[in-house]
């Protein structure tokens, strides 16, 4: 019996904004979490928490010259993990990197970014995508508005918000290179897109994603009600933020490049299941379904804080 569609989108001649059905936190003892009950309110409340400098110098040098080697890995940038920009042919984001780098398989079970996930999701966790994101000097194209589990939901069946980003950066980020842009509290809205999927749609959309995105009027009204903020921060820190938030980034036309480590975490209650358009699911390499495994056990938070 299929699942029950609690958030259908693409499925209507006109858009729908519809409120969240889930919880934005699992966890309820907040005095066992790793974080403090401030940071777990800010969360909740904005859909985002940002933790500067959570990585050192040293940590994150090391982070970009796996990036470097794998820019000149030319099997990888041959194979469908490595996606590039439309036009310039620039690397844009490489895939699945939490199976195929034991460093950044390592990174994503770090347990002052994957503790603080597994409070929040209350539940054991697996990566359900990981990937490198990059936005070169000069060309680095935009990424427009949209909710991360709009796609997730139609294109791979995640049945429930009980997931969240957590974006860790290898450069600094400003608002001059194309800092994500995010709307504080969209986060428990959602936005139901127009538009069928096209057969093998994610194909086009890794490059430019035209299909699930917002409409302009739902966005107009979202941006009236929640306003925009920068999430700039200097290489090192982690951007924690929900599943569902509305979020985007400018292009890049300066010469400081943008790149940060991307891993989503999602409870193992919530895995993925048929997807609820009448596509096929999309490759393993964009969301983990045969190459299933859970992240480590979580340490024991009451004796770190992070932040």
């Amino acid at each position: 019996m299929p699942a029950k569609d609690l958030y259908p989108s693409r499925t209507s001649a006109q858009p729908v904004i519809l409120d969240r059905q889930d919880p934005v936190i699992h966890g309820t003892d907040f005095s066992a979490a790793p974080i403090s009950e401030e940071q777990l309110n800010q969360y909740d409340e904005k859909g985002f928490l940002l933790l500067p400098e959570v990585f050192s110098r040293a940590e994150v040098s090391r982070f970009l010259n796996e990036l470097q080697q794998m820019q000149q890995n030319q099997t990888l940038l041959d194979s469908e993990r490595a996606i590039t920009e439309p036009g310039s042919g620039a690397l844009r984001s490489v895939f699945q990197i939490h199976q195929y780098n034991d460093l950044f398989s390592q990174v994503a079970a770090d347990p002052r970014v994957a503790d603080i996930a597994r409070f929040i999701l209350d539940d054991d966790l697996y990566i359900h995508q990981s990937r490198l994101n990059f936005k070169p000097g000069f060309n680095g194209r935009e990424f427009y508005w949209h909710s991360d589990f709009e796609t997730w939901h139609v294109e791979d069946g995640m049945p429930r918000m009980r997931a969240l980003s957590a974006s860790i950066l290898l450069t600094d980020n400003s608002d001059f290179n194309g800092s994500l842009m995010v709307m504080p509290g969209s986060h428990r809205q959602y936005v139901s897109c127009v538009g069928e999927t096209p057969e093998g749609y994610y194909r086009n959309s890794l490059q430019q994603q035209t299909v699930g995105t917002p409409d302009n009027h739902s966005l107009a009204s979202l941006h009236k009600e929640f306003g925009l903020e920068s999430t700039a921060a200097p290489a090192g820190s982690v951007l924690l933020f929900d599943c569902n938030l509305m979020h985007g980034s400018n292009g890049n036309i300066t010469p400081m490049p943008r790149s940060n480590l991307f891993f989503v975490y999602n409870a193992v209650s919530n895995r993925c299941v048929a997807p609820f358009c009448n596509q096929p699911p999309r490759p393993e390499f964009l969301a983990t379904r045969e190459t299933f495994s859970l992240l480590p056990a979580r340490n024991n938070a009451r004796e770190r804080k992070v932040g």
